[in-house]
Formats: structure tokens, C-alpha cells, sequence
């Protein structure tokens, strides 16, 4: 389900696809009015289709942009500054270490509390 955000955002991407393409059209009339050879023609006819191919990839650029904003709003909120750090992986820390400082066999130091 598309949120109307995204609609808009997409309508938008959409129209300014379609003033693109029309602008290609435009100035390949224009170039193709002032070409003097056929190869002149055929070089304003491919530019209007590299232009209009841009905008079509514009436009889906736009859309993919659309979406990852809509996924990033929906990510929890209440997680973000009580510990947890979703972007943090513990895992590539070199320098710290889960192992305990004395060996796993033997008792933990008593830090000062018994007496023998």
C-alpha cells in the first residue's frame, strides 16, 4: 500500500518525466528543422531517445528514493538512543573481547571481598 506521501512524490517524479520527454521532442524538431543532411536528422533523432531514456531512469530513481524514504519513517523510533545501535555491529570490534581475563577453568579473582 503506497502512503500518500509517496503518491504525491511519485505524481511529481511522474510529471516532470513527461515535461522531459516533451522537451526532448521539442528540441529534436528544432534540430531536425536546421539539419542539412540525413546523418544531422538521424544524430537529433537518437539524442531525443537518450533523452528520453534518461528521464525514464530519472523517474525510477525518483520512485526507488520514494520508497527507501517510506521504509526509513517506518523503522521503530523507541529503539534509537536507549542502547540500542541498529547500524553498530559488536562483531567487527578488534580491540575489545568477550573473553574473561583469567582462564575459563580456573575462579574468578575475588576482587578484595573474601579473605583466606
Amino acid at each position: 500500500m503506497h502512503t500518500m506521501k509517496e503518491k504525491i512524490s511519485n505524481m511529481a517524479s511522474s510529471a516532470k518525466k513527461h515535461v522531459n520527454i516533451g522537451k526532448a521532442q521539442l528540441e529534436e524538431k528544432l534540430e531536425k528543422a536546421s539539419a542539412s543532411t540525413e546523418e544531422q536528422k538521424e544524430l537529433a533523432h537518437e539524442r531525443k531517445k537518450a533523452k528520453e531514456a534518461r528521464a525514464k531512469m530519472e523517474l525510477h530513481q525518483d520512485k526507488v528514493k520514494h520508497i527507501q524514504e517510506k521504509m526509513r519513517a517506518k523503522q521503530p523510533q523507541y529503539l534509537h538512543g536507549y542502547g540500542y545501535d541498529l547500524d553498530h555491529d559488536p562483531t567487527l570490534d578488534r580491540d575489545e573481547t568477550t573473553a574473561p581475563p583469567y582462564h575459563h577453568t580456573a575462579h574468578p579473582p575475588t576482587h578484595g571481598h573474601h579473605k583466606y
